[in-house]
């Protein structure tokens, strides 16, 4: 998987939503919509390395919805003055959480093709395992009629 394609994937999208919500919405500015979406896209791009390959897309989608309210809501609160953060916030993550629904799903096919693509080495051969009757060499009857050679 090419993670450089899958953050500028992540990062253009919640750029764009969060533009569309904060900048036309709320008039948060150019720059400060850019910021949040950086910091949000970085911390939930970690998160979701360790959460969804643990668990399932609901799971995660759940965690990023928090992640993401927690993140524009504080990340408002330093850059703003006033305005109503909770449902400035609250609207902002509910947009992403939709987005990273869909996302997460894009990243599993993308996994899931990846891993059918992938040559692991050993389907070519043929191996199997030896089997013998002695556990232990010492246990071994010596039979005069087998001649030393035949051992």
């Amino acid at each position: 998987m090419n993670h450089f394609k899958l953050m500028m994937i992540k990062l253009i999208s919640c750029f764009v939503l969060l533009y569309l919500i904060l900048g036309l919405g709320y008039d948060v500015a150019f720059g400060n919509v850019l910021l949040i979406s950086l910091v949000l896209t970085l911390i939930s791009y970690i998160g979701d390395a360790f959460i969804l390959p643990r668990t399932n897309n609901t799971i995660a989608t759940a965690s990023d919805f928090v992640l993401a309210y927690v993140v524009i809501y504080f990340m408002l609160d330093m850059l703003t003055y006033g305005g109503d953060l909770f449902m400035a916030s609250l609207i902002s993550a509910a947009g992403v959480t939709i987005f990273e629904y869909f996302y997460h799903k894009y990243v599993q096919s993308e996994y899931d093709e990846h891993v059918e693509h992938e040559h692991h080495g050993t389907d070519q051969y043929q191996l199997q395992t030896e089997f013998s009757e002695e556990l232990e060499p010492d246990e071994i009857e010596y039979d005069p009629k087998i001649e030393d050679d035949d051992i």
